[in-house]
């Protein structure tokens, strides 16, 4: 193969890059990457809910009707209001410190409602535990995850103010 062969090759491959960045927005590993993950889903969906396509389709709308509807306003209020009491400035770097922690909580939540909210009793004999032991271990897991988030902002803090300091020069009187 000639250096020119190669360089149209080359130049090829980048054109259908650049072409499906402005198409797509990303590049093709993440596309292909996004199909898997829908691929996956989707064998998912069939396997465990074999054969009653009708459910499948009202749960998936449902869903989407009660994120779209209800859970986005609610998270854009709770975003609103965090960033308002937060303000501008320094002050404002802890807002993603309560965002994480805050979001990992209600996935849980959203997750292991039933159990959570004990109205569920058909696990009880597939577990083995009672069904009052799950809210109380959600609000463990909820602590832990602020807590955590707390000791990773004082640590941040902490560098912070290390660095600014070291960064000072030193005033000789």
């Amino acid at each position: 193969m000639t250096g020119r062969t190669q360089r149209f090759r080359l130049t090829g491959r980048l054109q259908f890059t650049d072409r499906l960045r402005r198409w797509y927005g990303e590049g093709p590993l993440q596309l292909l990457v996004l199909l898997a993950s829908f691929a996956l889903a989707g064998y998912a969906g069939v396997r465990l809910l074999d054969g009653d396509w009708l459910l499948i389709a009202v749960w998936f709308v449902g869903a989407a009707l009660v994120h779209d509807l209800l859970f986005v306003p609610a998270y854009a209020l709770a975003d609103r209001a965090l960033r308002a009491a937060a303000g501008r400035g320094e002050r404002g770097e802890w807002v993603n410190f309560v965002r994480v922690p805050a979001f990992l909580s209600g996935l849980l939540l959203l997750v292991w409602f039933p159990l959570i909210t004990g109205q569920v009793e058909r696990y009880e004999s597939s577990t083995g535990l009672p069904a009052g032991v799950y809210p109380v271990r959600w609000l463990i897991v909820t602590a832990v995850l602020f807590a955590g988030a707390a000791l990773c902002r004082v640590l941040q803090v902490r560098r912070t103010r290390r660095s600014a300091r070291k960064a000072r020069p030193e005033v000789v009187h």
